[in-house]
Parts: structure tokens; sequence; C-alpha cells
């Protein structure tokens, strides 16, 4: 009998250890493919983070679990990939945190003009309490998130006219992110907004449907924006991390072991990402001037006007937001720039 115990103690120690360092022989893993659709197309940073989570579930999984990227927007639109996300016929998908508002109001936080100045900020309240916080909410609307990554902050370019000074934005016709607050940031600036899905936009841009859109950098080059637009105008004027999400549906299929892998992978893929990311649009800017984009740098007193002119967008979100909220958020931000974390 002791014999007997023994080799069960020993066994039980062993999966223990096994599951302990990841091994899919030790864990409740089922073969399983996951869609990962994404808006960028294949060699951006954000299609190179899908690629690494494939890789990493892969490997933790002990190749049970497959993920399939699905780049270029051939699934759809983001929106309509969330509503098959909250249908459950697709299980996957990275997009800007803020067009997930119409399902938390809360995640417009995200697009309050001039928020952040660093990346340094941006990820203290993603990473933080208050990201994880805007993840759990999605729950109720269908949504698991996972993690944020990167895509940078965006400026503005322009096909023909040029954006020099505040002034300028005067009827020009600008696409924007489908949101209530991009809609009336760009209108304050004395600009048109017309709200557009981003699948759509360089056709637009082509045929003059729009005179210019906001993107970051990344997506400038990737989207050879640059073949329809002349000018480029750095304003920095939002930052919006990428939410990684997962349907519910799906996700409560998953027993513990496999939630773990996907959660742990995305987390891991964010440190890669962000660096990827970060990395790649210091180059970049170089490439589009290389390629002809004419880049203008506004001086700091219309960058002043620009804010100005914001500052009712500000208000009003912050009362639909909630106070409390964009308060703790702002001294996160002012925190990081003191010098602390």
């Amino acid at each position: 009998m002791r014999s007997t115990l023994r080799a069960l103690l020993a066994a039980a120690c062993a999966s223990s250890a096994l599951l302990a360092a990841g091994v899919a022989g030790a864990a409740d893993i089922q073969t399983r493919t996951i869609k990962f659709p994404s808006a960028s197309n294949k060699g951006h940073p954000q299609v190179m983070g899908v690629e690494k989570f494939a890789e990493l579930v892969k490997q933790k999984s002990g190749g049970k679990i497959t993920v399939k990227p699905f780049p270029g927007g051939v699934l759809g639109p983001d929106l309509q990939v969330v509503s098959a996300l909250q249908g459950g016929t697709v299980e996957m998908n990275v997009m800007n945190a803020s067009l997930l508002a119409g399902n938390i109001k809360e995640m417009t936080i995200f697009d309050l003009p001039f928020l952040f100045a660093s990346t340094k900020e941006a990820d203290a309240v993603a990473d933080g309490p208050i990201g994880r916080r805007l993840l759990d909410k999605l729950r109720d609307r269908g949504l698991v998130g996972l993690a944020y990554w990167d895509l940078g902050f965006r400026e503005m370019h322009t096909a023909r006219k040029p954006i020099a000074k505040a002034d300028d934005f005067k009827g020009v016709k600008m696409r924007v992110i489908p949101t209530p607050i991009y809609v009336d940031f760009v209108n304050a600036l004395g600009a048109t907004a017309v709200p557009m899905p981003f699948t759509e936009t360089y056709t637009a841009l082509e045929q003059g449907a729009i005179d210019g859109m906001t993107n970051p950098l990344l997506n400038i080059l990737d989207g050879k924006y640059n073949e329809v637009s002349k000018h480029l105008t750095l304003t920095n004027h939002m930052y919006t991390p990428q939410a990684v999400i997962v349907s519910k549906k799906f996700w409560d299929k998953l027993s513990a072991d496999e939630q773990k892998i996907l959660q742990d992978a995305a987390a891991e893929t964010a440190v890669y990402q962000r660096k990827l990311a970060r990395e790649e649009a210091d180059k970049v800017l170089a490439e589009l001037k290389k390629r002809g984009m004419v880049v203008h740098e506004l001086p700091p007193e219309e960058l002043a006007r620009l804010r100005e002119r914001a500052r009712p967008v500000i208000e009003k979100y912050t009362k639909e937001i909630g106070e409390p909220l964009v308060k703790e958020v702002v001294a996160q931000v002012e925190k990081v720039r003191a010098g602390g974390k």
C-alpha cells in the first residue's frame, strides 16, 4: 500500500511539474483552431503581433491550439468583426480600444484629444488597474479583453492641401474613426469629419471623396497612403491602445488551462509587439519622407490652438465618460510625468 501511495504521489508531483512548465500533455487542452483577424496588412507590427501570439499559443499548447491570422481586413471592418465575436463565429480580434466605446462607453477615454504625451504615460494607464477594469467590463457585452498592444500616436495626412497651421483645417473633409468623439474633435478643429471604415479609406482618398484622414505612422506606410496623400502633419493628437479581445461564447468553452494559455500569450506578445511597433514607427517617418511626402511640424503656438479648440470636446466627453474616471486617468498621467510609475 505504501509503495502504491508513493507511486501515486510521485505521478501527481510529476504532473504538476509538467503543468507548471506549460507542457500540454499535463493540461486540459483540446485541439482547436482560432480565427484571429486584423485590419492591417501582413508585415505590419499589428499582424506581426498576431503571428507572435500564434507562435506562443502553439508552443504553450503543445501544438494543440492553432491560431490562424486573417490580415488585411479580409473578414470585414473591425465593428463587423466585433459583432461576429459576440455571435461566436469569429474567435479573436485586435483593434483600436476606442472602437469598443459603443459597447463600453468608458473606452472613449482613450480618444480624449491630447491626453497622452508619451507611450510611457499610455502604458501606465493601459497596464494598470484602469486598463484592466475597462477590459473586464467587456464581458457583459459578449467579449473578453486580454491585453493592449500598440499602434502609435495618430497624425494627419492630406491629399493636396497642406495642414501647416490650425486654420488650414477649415473646409477639409477628414476621414475619422467611426466614433462620436472623433467626429466632434475633427469638426471642432474646423474640418468636416467623415466617419468611414478603415478598409474603405484608400479608395476614398484616391477618388477625392475625402481630402485626408488621421493615422498612426505605421498605417500610413502599410496602407500605401503616401501614394494618395502628399502632405503629412505631425500632431500626436491621440494615442489609442489596441485591444486584444476574444469572443466570450468561445472563451466560455475553454478550460481554465486553455484560457491561461491565451491570456499569458497575449501579455507576452504585448511586450514584443510594443517594442517592435515603436521601433518601426521611428523608421517609417524617414521612409515616408524618402517616398515624397512633405512633412509639416506645427509650431507650438499652432498646437496650442488645436488644444484650445479641443477643450469643449474634452469637457463634453468627460461628463459622458464620468468625471471620476477621467480624473483618475489624468492623475496617473501626471504621476508618470512627474517621474513616478
